[in-house]
């Protein structure tokens, strides 16, 4: 009984924002025959849990980002060139994200990384789950996570993504 109810009120504060991977893919939504898994992450106050991924490329994820901290966070993928131009970006901007936050890109344009195509993103809330699908490049050595409004990197907001096989 009680997984129920919390599922259903998982499922009733949930934002869902879909993203496309770093290399092709549309915005949209995928189908969960797609979805080879389902991450889950809590983004606390200055932290990431779990602090780093072991991702097979071309692996489709759901990442499910629970925000259990007091302040709105971010999650963005990219390589570390990217993450860099966008928390200066951030930083410009003063830490806003806009009116329509990083699923519809509205506020601001995604950094490019070396590979090309908008960094996949979501912002998360207070309290709020966000979801955000992503498939992984073939060609990558090198992704981060991270949450870059201004001083949460810094602070130690990010993790590393291993590539396997």
């Amino acid at each position: 009984m009680r997984k129920t109810l919390l599922a259903l009120a998982l499922g009733l504060t949930t934002t869902t924002t879909f993203a496309a991977g770093e290399h092709g893919g549309s915005h949209g939504s995928e189908s969960e025959a797609d979805i080879d898994r389902t991450i889950r992450f809590e983004a606390g106050d200055m932290w990431f849990d779990p602090e780093r991924l072991d991702i097979v490329p071309g692996e489709t994820i759901r990442f499910e980002i629970v925000n259990t901290g007091n302040l709105e966070h971010e999650f963005v993928i990219g390589d570390a060139a990217a993450q860099e131009e966008h928390r200066k970006m951030m930083l410009e901007m003063g830490g806003s994200h806009g009116d329509g936050g990083h699923g519809s890109h509205a506020g601001h344009d995604m950094a490019e990384g070396e590979h090309g195509s908008s960094m996949p993103a979501v912002t998360i809330a207070p309290g709020e789950t966000a979801e955000l699908v992503w498939t992984a490049p073939e060609n990558v050595d090198d992704l981060e996570y991270a949450c870059n409004i201004p001083g949460h990197y810094e602070a130690g907001m990010y993790g590393d993504i291993d590539f396997q096989g």
